[in-house]
């Protein structure tokens, strides 16, 4: 059911990531492009790592994980943190999202991680629930912040945003 994905994987991830973006409302943000999947995740020095959810009756993919390492300086080891989950909407509800979470989490039991963080629309509470059944908490004590485009570059080049 879980497999971890191959170059060959890199047309059936881009159009997950634009259905996931779809999903989430915001199309015109995802603008990775295949090239950069393929670098990102099979260049030289691999930024990011991705499963594939696959049918069982049919083997075609349904779903991925796209992951990359973080590091917790309180704990002193890695963890992981999941950018994407997606699961077609015709494959949800037999548990690919799941399985998908559980190699992770194996993934991190067998390497000694102690994390495995991700963050979740406020508005998607079907997903929410998902992960609360699994034994995920939210951090409500934190906020996340974001810095891209212009403000990214102004605070880069040493300048105040809209300058």
């Amino acid at each position: 059911m879980i497999r971890t994905a191959t170059p060959a994987d890199i047309p059936v991830i881009h159009a997950l990531i634009r259905e996931l973006a779809e999903y989430e409302k915001a199309p015109d943000e995802a603008r990775a492009t295949p090239e950069q999947l393929r670098e990102a995740l099979f260049g030289t020095h691999p930024a990011a790592y991705a499963h594939i959810a696959v049918d069982d009756t049919t083997d075609e993919p349904v779903g991925f994980a796209l992951w990359f390492l973080n590091f917790s300086t309180w704990r002193g080891v890695h963890g992981i943190y999941l950018e994407d989950l997606y699961v077609r909407p015709e494959a949800r509800g037999a548990g690919h999202g799941k399985a998908l979470l559980t190699e992770l989490a194996r993934i991190c039991a067998e390497r000694g991680y102690e994390r495995l963080e991700w963050s979740v629309l406020n508005w998607n509470r079907s997903s929410i629930d998902f992960y609360e059944a699994l034994g995920a908490r939210p951090q409500d004590e934190w906020t996340v912040y974001r810095l891209t485009d212009g403000a990214l570059r102004a605070l880069g080049d040493g300048r105040r945003p809209g300058s």
